[in-house]
Order: structure tokens, then C-alpha cells, then sequence
């Protein structure tokens, strides 16, 4: 078997699969997204092309593969620092400056979605409905939560929450490309436009009294 960087790739397919993905990081900082081949990946990898298609069916899979490792990581951290929050509103507000921020400090995120790569971004993340099932993976487990308090208004699917929150976000790392997650114009947009498309009327009277 071919070998990378002096050990082979493991027999466990899915831990295969992460040593390619770390592989394919590394040469996306260094040549960027657009420039870099199969071939790249492949040889900083250690193995053959043939090998990174067994695991990759094309260029896009493995960029997109990409893309859901390191947004699981992000969700991981985010949903830990929002099970701090008593109520969705507060959830829905924090979380969303959290996640943009950091994902805007990631170095592979900014790669994707920087100006340069917004035809691949549009590809990947739109036309895929990418971006609509990470939200949803990201956020079903609060809505649970939320629903289970009653603090979600009636009549709306997580499909059409997720679908909303993510076009915010995506309005959100423009509006943070030129301020801050500190700027409070960014909670006050949060805040006056989405929570009362999501949380009741009693849920969004609660988050205002206590801001």
C-alpha cells in the first residue's frame, strides 16, 4: 500500500479518509483552493491519485467533505457554549455571532468562501443544500429543546427555521467582514428581524426584558 509520510494509510476507511482531508488542508493554504489538483492532494498525502479517488469519488466530494469535518468540529464547541443560555432566543443570537465569527477565523472556511471562490462556494454550499443540512445538523438538537418549552412558534418545520437562519448567517459574515462580533448592530438586527419569525411572542417579550 502507498505509503504518507513514511506510515500507510489506515485500514479503518473512515480514519483514511481524515488522513487524505488533513492532506488536502494543508496543500489548500498553500496553493488555495482553486489551484490545487487531485495530483497535489495525492502527493502531499503520500499515495497514489487512483488511491484519493477510491475514498473521493471528485474534487468537489472531497472539498465538501471537507467543509462538514470541520463545521462538525465548530458545532461541537458551539453548542456547548449555547447549552449556557437559558432560552432559544438567547441561543439563536448568541450562536449565530459564535459560529460566524469563528468560522470566518477558519482558515479553510475563508478559503471557500472568500470572493475569489464564491462560483465554488454557490456550487458546493448552495445548489447542494449543503449549507441548509449543516444548519439543520447543527441547530435540530436546540430546536428540540426549544419546542419542548414552547418557545417556538406554531406552524414552522425545522426545515424552514434552518433554511432562515442560514441565509442570515450568510447576510452576517458580510455585515462582520466590516465590524465585529462585538458590534452591537449585529444583535439588534438578530434580534428585532429573526427571533420574532421563530420564537413566540412571549418567548421574544422574555429575551427583550432581559436585554
Amino acid at each position: 500500500m502507498a505509503r504518507r509520510r513514511g506510515n500507510v494509510l489506515s485500514d479503518d476507511t473512515e480514519a483514511a479518509r481524515g488522513q487524505i482531508l488533513k492532506a488536502a488542508e494543508s496543500v489548500f493554504r498553500r496553493y488555495g483552493v482553486l489551484k490545487t489538483t487531485m495530483d497535489d492532494i495525492a502527493k502531499e498525502a503520500g499515495v497514489s491519485r487512483p488511491t484519493v479517488y477510491r475514498y473521493f469519488g471528485d474534487r468537489d466530494t472531497l472539498i465538501t467533505a471537507l467543509i462538514e469535518a470541520r463545521s462538525r468540529r465548530l458545532f461541537d464547541k458551539a453548542r456547548a457554549y449555547l447549552r449556557e443560555r437559558e432560552t432559544f432566543a438567547e441561543q439563536v443570537v448568541d450562536g449565530l455571532v459564535f459560529l460566524v465569527e469563528h468560522g470566518r477565523q477558519d482558515p479553510i472556511v475563508r478559503l471557500i468562501v472568500s470572493p475569489e471562490h464564491m462560483d465554488l462556494a454557490t456550487a458546493l454550499v448552495g445548489s447542494t443544500g449543503l449549507a441548509a443540512r449543516l444548519t439543520q445538523e447543527m441547530w435540530a438538537p436546540l430546536l428540540d429543546e426549544a419546542r419542548r418549552r414552547g418557545e417556538i412558534r406554531e406552524g414552522l418545520t425545522d426545515a424552514e427555521i434552518c433554511q432562515w437562519i442560514a441565509l442570515v448567517e450568510l447576510i452576517l459574515v458580510g455585515r462582520m467582514d466590516f465590524s465585529s462580533d462585538g458590534d452591537p448592530e449585529n444583535r439588534r438586527m438578530l434580534t428585532n428581524f429573526l427571533l420574532p419569525s421563530i420564537v413566540t411572542e412571549a418567548a421574544f417579550e422574555k429575551n427583550k426584558a432581559r436585554s
